[in-house]
């Protein structure tokens, strides 16, 4: 898999750990490992643009994915074709601010806005009450399993 990080900001990221995440995530989802997609990590003026520009909302926001080819997970025995899977950014500043509002780290709070953004790529979403429920506990699952595996 193809996983590139770019940090835009001054917040330190740890490049290698949100790659890892992604690539464990992409593999647990059975995604093809052809697949390209980038984290991007940014300003709050950048987010609070794309926001008004593609969702006509003001203000920043903590997550948005852009998805390309619009792959979806596939199984054990067929997984999702070679393609761009899209990009993904991410405010560090908002993330932030939600972390201290959660009681949890920064980073912990950009790790799952990562698995957010990748489970939004691969077609999940939270519009409705049920497709809420089912998103929110495959990416707790897949990121507490991730953490646990790393101990």
């Amino acid at each position: 898999m193809s996983v590139e990080v770019l940090n835009e900001t001054e917040y330190q990221i740890d490049g290698v750990e949100f790659q890892e995440l992604a690539d464990y995530v992409l593999e647990a989802m059975h995604v093809s490992p052809a697949v390209e997609m980038s984290l991007i990590f940014v300003e709050s003026d950048v987010i609070a643009a794309l926001h008004k520009r593609w969702l006509d909302l003001e203000g920043p926001t903590d997550v948005m994915s852009f998805p390309m080819d619009e792959l979806r997970p596939g199984n054990a025995d067929s997984p999702t074709e070679a393609g761009i899977l899209g990009d993904i950014v991410i405010c560090p500043q908002v993330a932030q601010e939600q972390a201290a509002r959660a009681g949890h780290s920064s980073t912990e709070e950009m790790l799952l806005l990562t698995v957010h953004g990748i489970l939004h790529l691969l077609g999940y979403d939270h519009a409705e009450k049920e497709e809420e429920k089912e998103m929110f506990a495959l990416q707790r699952k897949l990121l507490l399993t991730f953490l646990a595996e790393r101990g």
